[in-house]
């Protein structure tokens, strides 16, 4: 077996349990199955839509801005400006989490603080400008805005105690660039 085999070989039995799922399903035509198989595939598409795109904003900041201008106004020593800088990156981020994930792991690479990292992720969930339009639309403006009175606070007081707790436990971010 090779070695990639060996190690990821849970993730490539999860993914052949499944595929089977889907093929057996549509063979004995059960309809929660096929129900599984057409939102796993929306999802999918609607992902792929969104992630190379993604992936290639983030490739540039990992390129053209350089650790020092992170350190400087992300860092662990940067003023309480760099919350609002985390609120803008969230509120103009696309893909919610899918991209708010590897974009942090970057900022963190380039010298974030856990603190605001973990502010940055709460916002990217609550804070997006096209979700915020999206629920003025429907839900109207007294919603929107006491929710984003309730949760901004509370996503800045989070991100801030976890940071604090972590980093006092010497806590880092696993490394996968190996």
């Amino acid at each position: 077996m090779s070695r990639y085999l060996k190690k990821h070989w849970i993730n490539l039995s999860l993914i052949l349990l499944f595929a089977g799922f889907i093929a057996v399903s549509y063979y004995l035509d059960i309809e929660s199955g096929e129900e599984t198989a057409t939102s796993f595939f929306m999802v999918l598409f609607e992902m792929m839509k969104i992630l190379p795109f993604a992936f290639f904003i983030i490739a540039l900041i990992e390129v053209w801005v350089s650790d020092e201008m992170i350190i400087k106004h992300l860092g662990k020593d940067s003023s309480a400006m760099a919350y609002v800088w985390a609120l803008l990156l969230a509120g103009v981020s696309i893909g919610g989490i899918y991209v708010g994930l590897p974009l942090a792991q970057t900022l963190y690479k380039k010298g974030a603080s856990l603190k605001l990292v973990f502010t940055y992720l709460g916002f990217v969930g609550i804070v997006r400008i096209p979700m915020t339009i999206f629920e003025l639309s429907f839900l109207g403006i007294q919603f929107a805005l006491v929710r984003l009175m309730v949760c901004i606070p509370l996503f800045l007081l989070a991100g801030i105690l976890l940071g604090r707790y972590l980093s006092k436990r010497n806590y880092a971010l696993k490394n996968t660039d190996q």
